[in-house]
């Protein structure tokens, strides 16, 4: 099998983030999800909701941006709960298993800009995915991971990686 924009993006985004979901349904059941919401790594980071937030932005978002062109910065709402961000994730694992990864393939040659504010950065979709995206993505959460391993959640490597694509 040759390597694709869809599967690179659309089959990665669709493995962690239904790993994303397993984990806070886990975190349902043992952590104060009051508290877990408002946490914030350190100060000059965003909290857990943000977290979850943008896992979304730069899984379903940017799927989407590959269809317009555009990207930008999360425009979040305000007070998420924690069942909001358990259903974020569910519906972004059930978007991104009703996308086609024949159609994200034919955006590979168009482009994408990512505007915030006065900054535009041009990109080729497939670099988009590769420098932008992914990494974010990743970033973001990572630190979903780490702030609920901080607060004593029983969740290990295998939960982060959820199911693999084994050749059976």
């Amino acid at each position: 099998m040759s390597i694709t924009l869809g599967n690179i993006s659309l089959g990665t985004y669709i493995q962690m983030v239904s790993a994303a979901s397993n984990i806070i349904d886990k975190a349902e059941e043992t952590i104060n999800k009051d508290e877990i919401v408002s946490m914030q790594l350190h100060e000059d980071m965003k909290p857990f909701t943000f977290q979850v937030f943008s896992i979304v932005h730069h899984s379903v978002g940017a799927i989407e941006a590959l269809k317009t062109g555009e990207f930008g910065p999360p425009m979040m709402p305000d007070n998420l709960s924690f069942e909001d961000l358990k259903n974020m994730l569910k519906e972004a694992e059930k978007d991104l298993k009703s996308m086609n990864s024949s159609e994200i393939d034919g955006f590979s040659d168009t482009k994408v800009v990512f505007k915030m504010g006065p900054v535009e950065w041009p990109f080729t979709a497939t670099d988009f995915i590769l420098s932008f995206s992914l990494p974010n993505f990743y970033f973001h959460l990572t630190t979903f991971y780490d702030m609920l391993r901080i607060k004593g959640l029983d969740i290990g490597k295998l939960d982060f990686i959820g199911q693999m694509k084994l050749d059976n």
